[in-house]
């Protein structure tokens, strides 16, 4: 049986939540169903993860939220900012590289 959040997934919650806040605002619900959309069901953060990961990103200044009154009750709608993007674009460089490297040592014959 796989893993549904294995320990290698370090950093991957900040990754992703970045990369989805990128393209508009979102609640945090919003963000639980569209991180499994996003990566076609391979990952699922439950709200555990999602939510200190939202609130450490906001504290350290990448995002940024607004309460919005939405049929009767309030929701907290988070968004990128300048150092958000900043984040981000580092976060996609550093997962690139390491994506590479990782697929370059698969690709290496196995010493007998």
């Amino acid at each position: 049986m796989t893993q549904p959040n294995p320990p290698f997934m370090t950093g991957v919650p900040e990754l992703l939540l970045l990369r989805i806040l990128e393209q508009q605002e979102m609640y945090g619900y919003q963000l639980v169903r569209s991180v499994k959309q996003v990566t076609a069901e391979a990952i699922s953060l439950g709200e555990g993860v999602i939510y200190p990961a939202l609130h450490g990103l906001e504290r350290n200044g990448s995002l940024k939220s607004r309460r919005k009154a939405v049929g009767g009750r309030t929701r907290v709608y988070y968004s990128l900012t300048r150092k958000g993007k900043k984040r981000l674009a580092k976060l996609q460089d550093d997962w690139r590289r390491i994506q590479n490297g990782i697929s370059t040592a698969l690709e290496v014959p196995a010493h007998a």
